[in-house]
């Protein structure tokens, strides 16, 4: 992976199309449910717009970037299903080189909704759930897990939320257990996020899967 350069024209010109239009990059989220609904329904009417005018070359050089680059490419890459970008997503997850990019690419991972898309869940779950002092994006990809898990038939999950297993050992460790929700919530949270993408997902001519 290049290292990101914000004096290179390609990415300064694609930050300015995609990124800082609104300042949508701190708006993807779960800020947008409590946002008036007009306002909602225009922001994600322009995020699907773009969602199907970006090319995939295009969104490989924003996941070069910084975090706010990352963060918006996975929701252009989910809104538009871009399943080409999976393992991509799999990797920047797994290395997590950037803070506030990592609950995107596992919200992208439960939108385009395959075991695949699970399994790369699931290993990031097994590396940094045995990292109790590293307080990543381990909440956030159990919810994208359990979301997978009803929408599959599947039970991945089980095991990191037996008694005893990673996931208490890991909620047990800084920060501490009671400043954590409760995995159900989590994955309430990611379905009420991938209602949002399914809503831009509407504008977006150029949908996959």
């Amino acid at each position: 992976m290049r290292q990101p350069d914000e004096n290179d024209p390609e990415l300064r010109d694609l930050v300015r199309r995609y990124v800082v239009p609104g300042r949508r990059y701190l708006k993807l989220g779960g800020g947008l449910l409590r946002r008036d609904a007009t306002e909602r329904e225009a922001f994600l009417r322009e995020l699907g717009r773009d969602a199907a005018a970006i090319t995939p070359g295009e969104l490989t050089v924003l996941l070069e970037g910084g975090w706010r680059e990352r963060r918006t490419a996975a929701w252009l890459i989910a809104v538009a299903g871009r399943a080409g970008f999976r393992e991509r997503l799999g990797e920047l997850l797994l290395a997590s080189e950037v803070c506030c990019a990592g609950s995107a690419y596992t919200l992208a991972l439960a939108v385009l909704g395959t075991p695949a898309d699970a399994d790369l869940l699931v290993d990031y779950l097994d590396r940094y759930l045995r990292r109790p002092d590293l307080f990543y994006d381990q909440s956030a990809a159990l919810g994208a897990l359990l979301h997978l898990d009803t929408e599959l038939g599947a039970d991945r999950a089980a095991r990191f939320l037996a008694p005893g297993g990673l996931w208490q050992q890991w909620i047990g460790g800084p920060p501490r257990k009671e400043h954590f929700s409760t995995p159900e919530r989590y994955r309430e949270a990611v379905g009420r996020l991938r209602g949002l993408v399914a809503e831009s997902a509407r504008h977006c001519a150029v949908r996959e899967g």
